[in-house]
């Protein structure tokens, strides 16, 4: 009998306290909670860490060894697991060639799209007119210039010229030597039927004798053959045996013949009954008629491969970009003087002889070019300027007798011939990546930018257009499926391109599916969010159409607007009705209820979770008295909407103008100082690209002197009314184990410093560097201070045992022999951060990091738990009560970036309490935020739209929540209303 549930036995890995569950198949299964209650340990190190060792186990030994083998996890049983497959929040791909179109495997279906049904055209560059030629670059076999010839009207005289001459200078005198030694008796010379017997017994041997002859151009072609298109003829070639016809046998060997000649050339020159003559010119290469050189092989997927060096750009090898110096990044500020240290890269700190030496250069190129050292850099000349950066050209030492190397030649000089790793690293500092000049970020080579796909007008457009493979990966997933439902192919061309479409539409429609249209195909994944990554592979997964398995999702709403949860609600449903299991870890309202099974752990976290509070059916949950979700789900507990908003400073503002990055319209935005202000929008409207690619970076190149460039903006205003910008985001504070939550917020600094004041570590002479697991003296040697030995298994998974020397204390037995208060060092990084708050009470500046740590809901998070372990939320809430725990001057910036996720209703209430505390003490807020308690909560909205893509940058509105909630064309203002009593009422 086939199984209907997943039954859990015993689960106790991590916090679990031996969970027995049973979760129903195929059907869409949330699983909630406290953040750090054992949601993604139920779902992730338990469910789907089995169902993947399983699978390995049914693998030969020799298979094994090449796989990251995996231990069992501590459960008991799991029975009734099907396949899984987990879509995790991990990291993005940092490859910068990775793309959407790459990731989601479109590109490879557009390469052979673009491959078998694209038309490629000649990309000769005129140089006078700087046009392209455009010509059809096309292959035409002997056979098919033969029926083209036989398909003439009767009665057609015609020529079979052999072009083995095209536009070349000289006297050609060897040439037509050769043609009349191979048989032939005339020729056409620059348009003109000249006897060959004539030219070559003159006494030149050539009809160009001048010597303004020979610096012409000329072309010249063997006449093969005349013929005459005979009515009488024409009967016999309409008999089915074409090899009875004496006519198209003579057309054939002329063809033929030509083509050998002329290296796969061959000209047909007709005259109907007007008179003149019209030439035909037909290539069985694929080749440019005009510009032989343009010439291709036949169409392969790898032309158009940026990966591949047949297809990439040779200037930035596929890049797109490359690495230049960026005067903005060599001159910083404008507004100094050549005097005053206007360009920063001959400033180097430390460097006495270096300094004398570039004072030296300046004043001598102040003298030659007749420069004033006081005046501000920016209000040298155009041409002065040039001078500096660039060097001189030969206007410039014509008339001022004088060469310069220029600044940027000179930093590109050094940074090429130096070999010292510290120059390198010192002069690497003023690149920034810039457009590729040769490919202008479209990352091929010019032949496969030439190969074109055509479709149908759309919108004004009345003709159709033409688009190469970048075109098509620069369109948004939404243009992108509205071109190939308009997509122009002949009859041919649609019947090879019909599979491909099927897979490209197909994922296309998954992706616009999970609320991705807004994406560009060309995007690089390593500026996805983890939401939108998420969302990209869910689509993959879900293109791939596979049923009974058991899909684990780790919040995929994250980023994603109310507006477009429904969409993506859709895709999962699609999942289960199929055949699959879905299980999400969510905290997202709407997700929340459309779940056909729910389950709540907790009751608290870490220590305090690790139970199943509630599961059942989702109204069935909701009735659950002991479940804090269902509290929140009922209305019981709810965040609050503050009863009067914080006045902001709105005639000094911190303002960005004309910025417009990626998709922003050239806008201008003012963000009022002294509260919380939050940037809503759809999904792709703008949000991360206004505040953290402009006002982020902006800010920190004026108040820190970031050498990072912003996004393009015209000016940042208000900037001096801010001291301190601080952004906290989801990196992980630690790439190594080494690194936790006491070492990042310094407070096992001051932990050390306690235990080295104990009476022992005085009489020992034991300082702080003796209660350090990352430095010789005080820790194991055995394990050098982890606590644990990696022990390298064949074909099992390595498996990792605790110190037997130190017993996973990290310490060695005389570190451990110091204890304060009754606990060694050891111990106190195995507290939480709750156990620790109530055991370092007395001492003030211990207390106010622990208290932050704790305010910011991470109380059950331990001290020495290692940096690897966090996710990216608990990352970005270490990072806040580090910034909590400071004392604060009350004109800070602080940037946060989605600080909601992970986190469930109860901890969202925390976090609006720690985001008070800043703002009440005079800070400015500033986040990027889709959950509507934050937004209800903040005291100025920026709202970003309409839409995602190209068709968002602009601001539909700004104001109080209230003000936006009353906008008809906000789309966050819509659900808002929903949150705000006093709009609703």
């Amino acid at each position: 009998m086939a199984l209907t549930e997943i039954s859990i036995r015993g689960a106790r890995e991590h916090n679990l306290k031996g969970i027995d569950l049973d979760i129903p198949r195929d059907k869409l299964v949330v699983i909630t909670g406290l953040s750090g209650s054992g949601k993604s340990t139920l779902a992730f190190d338990t469910i789907y860490a089995e169902g993947q060792r399983k699978y390995m186990e049914s693998l030969s030994a020799y298979a094994r060894q090449f796989l990251d083998q995996m231990q069992k996890p501590d459960v008991e049983s799991i029975e009734g697991l099907p396949p899984t497959i987990a879509i995790e929040q991990r990291g993005v791909s940092h490859n910068p060639r990775s793309t959407v179109a790459t990731t989601t495997e479109i590109y490879d279906y557009l390469r052979l799209l673009f491959a078998r049904a694209g038309q490629p055209r000649c990309w000769h560059v005129d140089p006078k007119t700087k046009k392209t030629c455009g010509l059809p670059i096309e292959s035409q076999s002997a056979t098919m210039i033969i029926d083209h010839v036989m398909a003439l009207h009767e009665g057609t005289r015609l020529m079979v010229l052999a072009p083995v001459i095209r536009g070349k200078k000289g006297h050609h005198k060897e040439v037509f030597e050769a043609m009349l030694r191979q048989g032939f008796v005339r020729a056409r010379v620059d348009g003109t039927i000249m006897d060959l017997r004539e030219i070559t017994e003159s006494k030149a041997g050539t009809p160009f004798t001048t010597q303004k002859q020979r610096y012409q151009k000329h072309s010249i072609e063997a006449v093969v053959d005349r013929i005459v298109i005979r009515p009488a003829e024409g009967d016999v070639r309409d008999q089915k045996d074409a090899d009875i016809d004496p006519l198209r046998q003579r057309v054939a060997d002329a063809v033929e013949l030509s083509l050998k000649l002329a290296d796969g050339l061959v000209i047909i020159s007709s005259q109907a009954a007007a008179p003149g003559w019209s030439d035909a010119l037909f290539s069985e290469n694929y080749a440019c008629t005009e510009h032989p050189e343009c010439s291709l092989e036949d169409l392969e997927p790898r032309l158009f491969s940026f990966n591949s060096p047949y297809g990439a750009c040779p200037t930035c090898a596929g890049l797109g970009t490359v690495f230049e110096f960026d005067p903005d990044l060599v001159v910083p500020d404008p507004t100094l003087s050549i005097a005053d240290g206007a360009i920063a890269a001959w400033r180097q700190k430390g460097s006495k002889r270096m300094n004398v030496f570039y004072s030296r250069m300046i004043r001598k190129l102040c003298r030659n070019f007749d420069l004033d050292k006081d005046v501000p850099f920016k209000k040298l000349t155009k041409r002065q300027q040039r001078i500096v950066l660039e060097g001189t050209n030969d206007r410039d030492t014509k008339e001022f007798g004088k060469t310069f190397e220029g600044v940027i030649p000179n930093l590109q000089r050094r940074f090429e011939t130096t070999d010292s790793d510290w120059a390198k690293q010192f002069l690497s500092s003023y690149l920034s990546e810039s457009p590729c000049e040769t490919c202008h970020k479209a990352r091929l080579r010019p032949a496969a930018l030439n190969v074109f796909l055509e479709a149908d007008p759309s919108g004004k457009r009345r003709k159709a257009t033409r688009h190469n493979i970048a075109d098509v990966t620069a369109m948004t997933i939404g243009d992108a499926a509205d071109f190939f439902d308009r997509l122009r192919l002949n009859a041919e061309g649609t019947q090879i391109a019909e599979p491909i479409l099927k897979e490209i539409k197909a994922r296309l429609g998954f992706m616009l599916s999970v609320g991705l249209g807004y994406l560009n195909l060309s995007r690089n994944t390593g500026s996805l969010s983890g939401g939108e990554s998420q969302r990209i592979r869910l689509a993959t997964q879900v293109g791939s159409g596979l049923v009974g398995c058991c899909y684990v999702l780790d919040e995929p709403t994250i980023g994603l607007h109310q507006r477009d949860n429904e969409r993506l609600i859709r895709t999962l449903r699609h999942l289960t009705d199929i055949g699959n299991t879905v299980l999400v870890v969510e905290h997202d309202e709407d997700t929340i209820n459309a779940s056909d099974w729910l389950i709540d752990i907790g009751p608290g976290p870490g220590r305090h979770g690790g139970t199943v509070v509630a599961h059942g059916p989702l109204n069935d949950v909701k009735l659950d008295a002991d479940s804090l979700t269902a509290r929140y789900l009922r209305g019981d507990e709810q965040v609050h909407v503050p009863e009067q908003r914080r006045t902001l400073n709105h005639d000094k503002p911190l303002g960005v103008r004309g910025a417009r990055h990626n998709n922003l319209k050239g806008i201008d935005v003012d963000f009022p100082l002294g509260g919380i202000v939050t940037v809503t929008g759809v999904s792709g409207s703008g949000k991360s690209t206004l505040v953290n690619q402009v006002l982020l970076k902006a800010t920190k190149k004026k108040l820190l002197g970031s050498k990072v460039r912003p996004g393009a903006h015209d000016k940042l205003v208000g900037w001096s009314n801010i001291d301190r910008i601080i952004e906290v985001d989801q990196s992980p504070i630690g790439r190594t184990p080494r690194s936790n939550p006491a070492t990042y917020t310094g407070v096992f600094d001051l932990i050390r410093d306690l235990f080295t004041k104990t009476k022992e570590s005085k009489i020992r002479g034991y300082k702080p560097g003796r209660f350090s697991f990352n430095v010789k003296g005080g820790r194991c040697e055995a394990c050098q201070g982890q606590g644990v030995k990696k022990i390298e298994m064949h074909f099992l998974p390595d498996v990792f045992v605790q110190c037997d020397v130190c017993k996973g204390k990290r310490y060695n037995r005389e570190t451990l022999e110091i204890t304060y208060r009754g606990k060694t060092i050891a111990d106190v990084l195995d507290m939480t951060i709750e156990e620790a708050l109530s055991f370092f009470d007395s001492f003030s500046d211990v207390k106010r990091l622990l208290t932050a740590l704790n305010d910011v809901g991470l109380s059950y998070v331990q001290l020495g738990q290692a940096s690897t372990t966090l996710s990216g939320g608990e990352a970005q809430r270490v990072k806040l009560a580090t910034e909590l725990g400071k004392r604060s001057t009350g004109h800070t910036l602080y940037v946060l970036d989605e600080p909601t996720t992970g986190l469930h209703f109860a901890d969202v209430k925390k976090l609006v309490s720690v985001l008070d505390r800043l703002a009440d003490q005079g800070n400015t807020v500033v986040l990027i935020e889709h959950n509507m308690d934050v937004i209800k909560c903040s005291d100025w909205l920026i709202d970003l739209g309409p839409e995602g893509g190209d068709r968002g940058g602009t601001i539909v509105t700004a104001g109080t929540p209230e003000d936006v909630a009353e906008c008809e064309a906000s789309y966050t203002g819509q659900y808002l209303r929903e949150h705000l009593p006093a709009v609703v009422g």
